[in-house]
């Protein structure tokens, strides 16, 4: 899609409801270029006389960045004076008054200094979006709150200013803005991210290429689930399967003696495919299964999955069916089945119901007894 085809879209959009539409320009780390993708497509879009205005651009003295500025209208910046300093914040009231069809926002986690409107920037945010006004705005994926250990983990660096993912979640369009780890490093070099009395510090640190390239790939695992679970949440009650590359495993677990077995296979797959892990037991009793439900619920607890508990009297099949449709599972592990061939013929095949009811799901039959060579 072209780029005024998608600033038309994103706007007959916004029309549809009265709150304004929020657009998230995410990136792995400072320098891939996200202020200036979002100048970009502000620039196109006044092109095609819409009304858009800048609320906020940090260029960090980046030349280029300045340069996209160019003949954009800035509403200008609300001054606190703060401890006999002056500082200078989003200018909420400002924005209102003006009252344009878009504002560009930068730096989404920034913290307002006090005797601000809201704490944090993204707060601002909010109000402008319940005013109706179109927001595009820019962060790392080192501010989401979801991943601050991970982040910490990675880089060793504490993230103070984070965004809560519930505000990620509410964004009507998420573009990843991706370079590759030794792309970063050369903008890096070339003085293009930090002033020169930075780079080698950098480098030597949150710049490193296997940090780098750890944020990447959060990054991109980062956005992949948030457009699966938008999709989830679209698609509702009109199921037709799974629909994105989040993968989910939903382990069936009826016999306690095969559980643990059971669950350590759909454990080793998930880790391998970085995939979120459920365990499924379906009770017709749950008072005379108590103890077994407790052994399946401390197994969840140490494998670190999902635990489901599915009170039915009705046929298992039905129950994997109804639990795998409601969490978007994509793939589902069986203990193969102590049924006789009469038995599937009277009663119907667990598999069978299962293929016939669900689309796009693989499932797997785990074997009652390892091979022994």
């Amino acid at each position: 899609m072209e780029t005024n085809d998608k600033a038309a879209a994103f706007l007959a959009a916004a029309a549809s409801n009265g709150r304004g539409r929020l657009k998230l320009y995410i990136g792995a780390a400072p320098g891939v270029g996200k202020t200036y993708k979002m100048l970009t497509d502000a620039q196109q879009m006044k092109k095609e006389d819409i009304d858009v205005v800048i609320g906020v651009i940090e260029t960090h003295g980046r030349s280029e960045t300045a340069a996209q500025i160019g003949n954009l209208e800035q509403v200008p910046l609300l001054k606190i004076n703060y401890k006999d300093r002056p500082f200078r914040e989003l200018n909420v009231e400002g924005i209102l008054q003006r009252a344009p069809k878009v504002v560009v926002v930068d730096e989404l986690a920034h913290t307002n200094i006090p005797g601000s409107k809201h704490v944090k920037r993204y707060q601002d945010v909010m109000e402008l979006l319940d005013a109706g006004i179109d927001v595009l705005a820019a962060v790392n994926i080192q501010h989401l709150e979801s991943v601050h250990d991970i982040v910490q983990t990675i880089t060793g660096v504490r993230v103070n200013e984070r965004v809560p993912d519930l505000f990620v979640q509410q964004a009507d369009e998420i573009q990843l803005i991706d370079a590759t780890p030794e792309t970063l490093q050369k903008r890096l070099r070339e003085g293009r991210i930090y002033p020169s009395q930075r780079i080698q510090k950098s480098l030597q640190n949150y710049f490193q290429l296997t940090n780098l390239a750890a944020l990447r790939e959060l990054a991109l695992r980062e956005i992949a689930d948030e457009v699966d679970e938008k999709l989830e949440r679209q698609n509702g009650a009109d199921y037709r399967g799974p629909l994105g590359v989040h993968e989910k495993i939903l382990i069936c677990v009826q016999h306690v003696d095969t559980a643990e077995r059971l669950i350590r296979r759909g454990y080793r797959m998930a880790n391998r495919l970085n995939a979120e892990l459920y365990i499924l037991h379906v009770s017709r009793d749950e008072i005379a299964d108590k103890e077994k439900v407790d052994y399946i619920r401390q197994l969840c607890t140490t494998f670190d999955a999902h635990f489901l508990l599915h009170k039915s009297k009705k046929r298992v099949a039905n129950a994997i069916v109804l639990e795998a449709k409601k969490h978007f599972i994509t793939q589902i592990l069986l203990g193969q089945s102590a049924r006789t061939r009469w038995e599937e013929v009277w009663k119907g095949s667990i598999v069978n119901t299962i293929m016939r009811q669900t689309y796009n799901i693989d499932i797997h039959i785990v074997a009652d007894q390892q091979s022994v060579h």
